[in-house]
This record gives C-alpha cells, structure tokens and sequence, in this order.
C-alpha cells in the first residue's frame, strides 16, 4: 500500500504540474477537496477507487495512470499476473489488478476487478467517447445500465458507453471478479 500511495502522490504532483493548475484548480476539477488533494499528495492518504476516479476524470486520464507505471515495452510479450496486482485502495469493497495500464498508442486499459460482497457503486459518465467493455469470470454482476440493474452471470459480456451513469454492485456473499476494458477515444 506504501508503494501504491507513492506512485499516486507522484503523479498526482507531475499531472498538476504539468496542467499548471494549483490545489484549489485541481480540486475544481475533480470534485475532491483541497485537504484531501493534499493529503494524497503527501502520502497521508488512501482514496477509494470512487475518488480515484474522479481524479482521473477531472485530468481526463485513465484510472490505471493513478495506480501504477506504465510498463516498460520491451521485445518480447509483456505477461502479468493479477495476484501480483490486485490492491485494494482504502479498504473500498473493489480490489484491482492492473493487466495493461493504459498507454496511449494503444488507448485502453484492462483491469481485472474484485467485488467483495454488499459492494455497491455508482459511477460519474467518463469523458465523451469512454467505451467499457466488462466480462464477467466468476459470480454474478450486476451492472447499471441505461437507468436498470441488469445481472450478468459468469461468461457475460457486454460493451457500453460509460459516458452516461452506471454502476456496478454485488449482492451475493461470495465475491464478483471481472475484466474491464476501458477504451479511451484519441
């Protein structure tokens, strides 16, 4: 969690510095406070992923961007493991695994989410053009779409605009795991 909190203190600094904005700026941004902005900053504090994707709205960049470095390219085929990625920013009820940060000549990314029971969560629309694409692995999803909660069992998938509200829940006792790819228009 110290690593986690470092590399989104840095580039919450640098992604501020680089639009020139102060902390009152950014907070206008994104929704989140000032005190809070600046607690991230100084590796105070561990926002939940909803903040975390208000953050990344407000800087029109992906939520991996917040979560850890792009890897390095290299010659061959680049493998990961979601074991070795799952985190669970601040105790929210959602673990998530990185697999393919976003990186800009590609203009997705791909994470695997963990929803442990009762987690319920109502997403802000993303920028225009924001496309998800969610397979559901293992449990039952239920995903907000178009004003319904529409379930989605193992093997599911759906594509949908994420520029309009919706959300994503998990009413069983036993967790929901699903891959999100997140495509981001150039």
């Amino acid at each position: 969690m110290k690593e986690l909190n470092q590399h989104l203190a840095a580039t919450l600094k640098r992604l501020r510095a680089e639009q020139g904005w102060s902390l009152d700026r950014c907070a206008q941004a994104t929704g989140v406070s000032k005190a809070m902005l600046g607690q991230i900053e100084r590796g105070e504090s561990s926002p939940t992923v909803a903040t975390l994707w208000k953050i990344a709205g407000g800087f029109n960049t992906s939520l991996s961007t917040f979560l850890e470095p792009v890897p390095e390219p290299g010659p061959g085929p680049l493998f990961r493991q979601p074991d070795r990625l799952r985190q669970q920013p601040a105790g929210d009820g959602m673990l998530v695994a990185p697999l393919f940060p976003f990186e800009t000549r590609f203009g997705f990314e791909m994470m695997e989410l963990t929803l442990l029971p009762g987690y319920h969560r109502q997403s802000d629309p993303h920028e225009p053009g924001v496309i998800e694409h969610v397979i559901v692995r293992q449990g039952e999803l239920e995903l907000l779409l178009e004003g319904r909660w529409q379930a989605l069992a193992p093997g599911a998938a759906v594509r949908f605009n994420a520029d309009h509200p919706h959300g994503y829940r998990n009413r069983s006792d036993s967790p929901v795991v699903f891959y999100n790819l997140i495509h981001y228009p150039a």
